[in-house]
């Protein structure tokens, strides 16, 4: 028996009527032992709470480095283990500190920033 490809199956499947859509399931159950709707009930509230979670990764982004530069510097060469050249561009030209870092790890780093007196934007 050859192997049918999804958009093989999915095209079947939409040439169905109702009655035999759910007959297809009825049998799917049977045979497999899984129920079809559950699995699409239970995954749907997963992925609505991922959805409202937010971006699982967020840049953290330095807008100004504030009154207190000096601080912002060390904190930037702390992070990034960039030198101290390297730090002094970001703090004065503002830039990238942390790329794809953990919405937890954007938080603590964007409160150590504003602790220093850093503006400090999550994107």
């Amino acid at each position: 028996m050859a192997k049918l490809s999804t958009k093989e199956i999915i095209d079947s499947i939409s040439e169905m009527t109702i009655l035999e859509v759910k007959d297809l399931v009825d049998a799917m159950k049977e045979a497999f032992g899984v129920d079809p709707s559950a699995v699409a009930v239970a995954a749907a509230p997963v992925a609505a709470a991922a959805a409202e979670e937010g971006p699982s990764s967020q840049d953290v982004v330095l807008a100004s480095a504030g009154a207190n530069k000096l601080a912002v510097i060390k904190l930037i060469k702390e992070v990034t283990g960039l030198g101290l050249g390297e730090s002094k561009a970001i703090a004065d030209n503002g830039g990238v500190i942390k790329e794809k870092a953990t919405a937890d790890e954007a938080k603590d780093l964007k409160a150590k920033f504003e602790e220093a007196g850093a503006t400090i934007e999550l994107k």
